[in-house]
């Protein structure tokens, strides 16, 4: 890895079921687009409620990614 350079991007994954199905929805739908995503840390966890419901778990993620020229 000597001289590589990383790139950090911010993002928000959801999921009706867990935090666990949100952070992979993120960074599914990320690797679409993204190559050599190599970190993901999460920053934050919420829940969405609705009349004292959940409705959806949200996840913030902190994602690495080699830059490329």
């Amino acid at each position: 890895m000597p001289n590589s350079v990383y790139k950090i991007i911010e993002l928000i994954g959801s999921s009706p079921v867990s935090w666990e199905q949100a952070a992979q929805n993120a960074i599914s739908m990320a690797s679409k687009s993204l190559r050599d995503l190599r970190i993901a840390e999460v920053s934050k966890m919420d829940i969405h409620i609705t009349e004292g419901e959940i409705e959806c778990y949200r996840v913030k993620l902190k994602v690495s990614f080699k830059y490329e020229n």
